[in-house]
């Protein structure tokens, strides 16, 4: 695996699943396989789950771990080629991601997108300008289109607790006051349509998703009736993709609360974290037996580790 930016760089998603249930049970049965490799986590933005769950996995395979919050700790970078760089940014992506890769034998990189230029966010320039430039291997911690090792934990959580081989899969939108970017919606369908679960997206018209990453999907705009029967509600917030990064709507009725939760097949609760109460979710959903946020949350580390645990192997291999 030469590098991890969404499901289309993994042969067998399912069978990454698996692997990081695995590790879950023996995180540390593989602490050698690491031992004299660095892991460079480069943040653009913040991170609290992302940056700790890939630590730690790391430090499990027995690698060493450098972390840079650029958007304190370093230069601003410049992305664009032929620029005379007379303004407030004092390296180029390219000497920047070379430097690191001097420095690291993988590399982690976060960020976001600036939500007013589609087609700019969606060509995921500055992940892509890692890939080209740094010489390493390259994975995501989330970027402006795909949030993978999110999503590859999502899955691992709801293979752990389904109780049917098929059960009912709801992404529902919920309500927030900023525009929020579609990465983690785009890589929850992504890696969900890799099952043969029943999926439905829900939210209100105007908010539909890229067609060419989410597939044919079932789009329901009645919230209520979506989550009828369903196994699994997936909470998020995302912006206008049509009216790109747009606030399109502020219905609060589209909070999920525990009148919503009652229409579910007594449905677990999932949120990717940080979350709003009471403005995506309500504090009873969020504190109720059903919500899995913090299960979800600490599979975070195994997902990481099992692709960390690829990269290695195939280095070492290769």
């Amino acid at each position: 695996m030469k590098q991890f930016i969404s499901v289309d760089d993994i042969a067998d998603p399912l069978g990454l699943v698996k692997e990081a249930l695995n590790i879950k049970k023996q995180p540390r049965a593989s602490s050698e396989l690491g031992k004299g490799l660095t892991l460079g986590l480069i943040f653009m933005n913040p991170s609290l789950r992302t940056r700790l769950s890939t630590q730690k996995a790391a430090q499990n395979l027995g690698m060493d771990v450098m972390v840079m919050n650029v958007g304190t700790e370093g230069w601003k970078l410049e992305m664009e080629d032929g620029v005379v760089m007379e303004g407030d940014k004092a390296e180029h992506v390219k000497e920047a991601a070379a430097v690191i890769g001097q420095y690291c034998d993988i590399i982690g990189l976060r960020s976001f997108p600036g939500l007013t230029n589609r087609e700019a966010d969606y060509a995921d320039h500055m992940i892509n300008s890692f890939i080209k430039y740094s010489g390493r291997p390259v994975i995501s911690l989330e970027s402006a289109v795909f949030h993978p090792l999110q999503s590859l934990a999502d899955l691992v959580t709801i293979e752990e607790l389904k109780q049917k081989e098929k059960p009912k899969v709801v992404l529902s939108w919920a309500p927030h006051v900023k525009a929020l970017p579609q990465s983690v919606p785009n890589s929850f369908s992504q890696w969900i349509n890799q099952t043969d679960y029943e999926f439905v997206i829900t939210h209100p018209e105007g908010y539909e998703l890229s067609q060419d990453i989410i597939g044919d999907v079932n789009v329901e705009y009645n919230q209520n009736k979506a989550f009828e029967a369903a196994d699994f509600i997936y909470a998020k917030n995302w912006s206008s993709y049509s009216a790109y990064g747009k606030i399109l709507s502020e219905d609060r009725s589209w909070v999920i609360d525990e009148t919503k939760m009652s229409l579910t097949n007594n449905a677990r609760f999932m949120h990717c974290l940080p979350v709003r109460r009471n403005l995506v979710v309500s504090d009873g959903v969020l504190d109720g037996s059903n919500s899995v946020v913090i299960q979800q949350a600490g599979n975070r580390e195994f997902s990481a580790q099992a692709v960390l645990k690829r990269m290695i192997e195939g280095m070492r291999n290769g």
